[in-house]
């Protein structure tokens, strides 16, 4: 039977791993870092990074997949602090905006992208966790007011998916032009925001 503290410590190297990997693919790319720099950023050894994550592949989608976060929790969040549709779109789009434009997101979805290319099941599985499950919620948040009895111009599912578009398309466009013509606003921000509570009915 293991000890306890042996499966703590494991866990606590596994996280340290995974921290030091996700910060060093960040910085210079996933091709240019080594498991060797991984682990001396880390600490333990190259024995412990085959023992948890298999090869540098495996530590790649445990990178990804355990830090990429869908927008379920902002939703919960905007919604939570209460308000019509609009006051909640409007929380939301703030929130999305600076997750899906937050660098290191910017820089994992480029890694994402340029693995996508000979890995079609895991640009797949990116997408299913986090732009799939965030539309689903936001889906959610719609069905939510559409049983209550509010008017929109479309269904639950169609907003959910233009609403989420407008942020999907920001950090595409982010990653692949390094910010080139990509102007940042906070009034941009609002007024694309406006636009679709408008065009949605939901402006009321």
């Amino acid at each position: 039977m293991t000890d306890l503290s042996e499966c703590d410590r494991l866990d606590q190297r596994r996280r340290a791993i995974l921290a030091s990997a996700r910060a060093l693919f960040v910085e210079q790319g996933y091709e240019k870092t080594t498991l060797g720099e991984i682990v001396e950023r880390a600490g333990g050894s190259l024995a412990t990074v085959y023992k948890l994550f298999g090869n540098k592949d495996g530590l790649l989608e445990a990178v990804i997949f355990e830090g990429a976060q869908s927008g379920e929790a902002l939703i919960r969040e905007a919604s939570a602090l209460g308000g019509g549709p609009a006051a909640i779109l409007h929380r939301l789009a703030v929130s999305l905006d600076a997750h899906f434009l937050d660098p290191e997101v910017v820089a994992l979805v480029r890694i994402v992208i340029a693995r996508s290319i000979n890995n079609r099941d895991f640009a797949r599985l990116f997408f299913e966790r986090t732009a799939t499950s965030t539309r689903t919620a936001i889906e959610d948040l719609f069905e939510s007011w559409h049983r209550s009895g509010v008017a929109m111009n479309g269904t639950p599912a169609a907003l959910a998916e233009l609403f989420l578009g407008l942020f999907v398309s920001d950090v595409h466009a982010e990653a692949i032009s390094h910010g080139i013509g990509l102007a940042r606003s906070p009034e941009r921000l609002r007024a694309r925001t406006d636009f679709f509570i408008q065009g949605a009915g939901l402006g009321g």
